[in-house]
């Protein structure tokens, strides 16, 4: 069973995931993976060199995110032009990943999942929904400036419109044993 984990920016995608784990799934990070092996790529490298500036590239070899970060997310002409450079190379890692154990139960992180028509790729597909406040309190915690908070959202498919077109739906406005009591009873429903 392999399940596509969706949600708004700052919902909790990522404690949800761990959660799953816990019980047993695989996880699959996308963002992890294309900061840590698809950013890694010479060539990708090369490539924002060329479209941002040598200040696309920090002294260590690795990619400056909030460089970067600051342009995409300012201009959706270089943030769908990322996408396209990034998506193939982690759509390959995913294979190779899912190949290592194809019976397993499998859980993918994929921020942009709607957004890019992914859904064929997953059994199903769960949505980590939060209150627009709760959302843009966690971003502030976790050091992000309001306005940049807001710009990074508004660049994602509305909560709503993912929430319609998830199978599933963890709400994460209350407590992390909340949550945690959501996921559990997913997957027992999935693995009944």
């Amino acid at each position: 069973m392999i399940l596509g984990l969706t949600g708004g920016f700052g919902c909790g995608k990522s404690t949800a995931a761990r959660m799953f784990e816990r019980l047993g799934f695989r996880s699959l990070d996308s963002d992890a993976l294309v900061r840590e092996h698809v950013y890694a790529r010479p060539e990708v490298r090369a490539a924002l060199r060329a479209r941002f500036g040598p200040e696309a590239i920090l002294p260590d070899g690795t990619i400056n995110r909030v460089h970067v970060g600051a342009i995409v997310f300012a201009d959706a002409a270089h943030r769908l032009w990322l996408e396209e450079l990034a998506h193939p190379p982690l759509f390959e890692i995913w294979r190779e990943r899912l190949a290592t154990d194809p019976g397993g139960q499998w859980l993918i992180e994929v921020p942009l999942l709607f957004e890019k028509h992914l859904e064929n790729w997953f059994d199903f597909t769960i949505c980590v929904a939060c209150s627009p406040a709760q959302q843009l309190a966690r971003l502030e915690q976790r050091g992000m400036e309001r306005a940049l908070a807001e710009r990074r959202i508004s660049t994602q498919l509305t909560l709503g419109r993912k929430i319609e077109l998830s199978h599933y739906v963890l709400l994460n406005d209350g407590s992390l044993g909340f949550l945690e009591q959501q996921v559990a009873h997913l997957v027992r429903e999935l693995s009944a």
